[in-house]
C-alpha cells in the first residue's frame, strides 16, 4: 500500500526518527570562563559596568544561551591564574577560556620568561580540559625600555599561536592609545573608567564569536 508516494514502513522510519530526536540531550550551552586580574573583575566601577557584565548582555541580545563565569580577582598575575585554573576547569567545565592576565606580572617586573611559561602552561590545560581558549594580550607603557616593552607585547601572540589559541592583541586598544586617553582612566591612570569597558568589549567580541561558531 502507498500513499502519495511513501510506503508505510517510510512512515514508520520517519516516526521512530522524530522520536528519537525528542528523546536525544539537546547539546550543552556554551560556558564561557573568564580568568583574569582588575581589568575584568570590574576594579573601581560599579557592579555591572564591566566588559565581563558588558559581555553577558551582548550575548543575551545576540540569543546565545551561553553561560559566563567570572573568575577575575584584582592583582592576580599570571602564576596566580595558573595555580587556581585547574580547579576552576574541574567546577565549571567551560567549553570557553579567556586568559587576561599578565598587566601585573609586567608592573612587578616579572621575568617575562616566567609570564610566557604560566600562559602556555594555562592555555595547554584549558585545551586538554576540551576548551577553546581566547588570549587577552596587553602591553606596557614605552617607560618599561623599548625591549621589555616590546617583548612583553610580542609574547602573548608567540603563545597563542605556538598553542593554536585565539587572540586578542591587545585588549585595551582604543582606550590607552586613543587620543586622550588619561580621560578614559580613573585616578590611577592603570584602570579604565566603566565608559571605556564597551570598547574593551568591541575587541574581544569579535575573536570571541569566531570560537562561538
Amino acid at each position: 500500500m502507498q500513499a502519495g508516494g511513501w510506503r508505510r514502513r517510510d512512515f514508520i522510519a520517519a516516526g521512530l526518527a522524530a522520536s528519537y530526536a525528542a528523546l536525544a540531550p539537546a547539546a550543552a550551552a556554551p560556558v564561557i570562563l573568564v580568568v583574569g586580574d582588575s581589568l575584568s573583575a570590574e576594579y573601581g566601577l560599579k557592579r555591572g559596568s564591566g566588559w565581563v557584565a558588558l559581555l553577558e548582555q551582548k550575548l543575551a541580545r545576540e540569543k546565545i544561551p551561553a553561560r559566563v563565569v567570572n573568575a577575575s580577582i584584582s592583582g592576580d598575575t599570571t602564576a596566580g591564574g595558573r595555580s587556581r585554573l585547574g580547579p576552576l576547569l574541574a567546577q565549571h567545565k567551560p567549553t570557553h577560556v579567556l586568559i587576561e592576565l599578565g598587566a601585573n606580572d609586567a608592573l612587578r617586573g616579572l621575568p617575562l620568561s616566567m609570564t610566557e611559561d604560566n600562559l602556555a602552561r594555562m592555555t595547554q590545560s584549558a585545551k586538554q580540559a576540551g576548551a577553546k581558549v581566547l588570549l587577552l594580550g596587553m602591553q606596557v607603557p614605552p617607560n618599561y625600555g623599548t625591549d621589555y616593552t616590546n617583548r612583553f607585547g610580542a609574547l602573548f601572540g608567540k603563545v597563542a599561536k605556538e598553542n593554536q589559541a585565539g587572540l586578542v592583541p591587545f585588549l585595551l586598544h582604543g582606550v590607552a592609545d586613543a587620543p586622550e586617553p588619561l580621560k578614559l582612566f580613573q585616578a590611577d591612570r592603570i584602570h579604565p573608567k566603566a565608559e571605556a569597558h564597551p570598547a574593551i568589549l568591541d575587541n574581544v567580541w569579535p575573536e570571541l564569536k569566531k570560537q562561538l561558531k
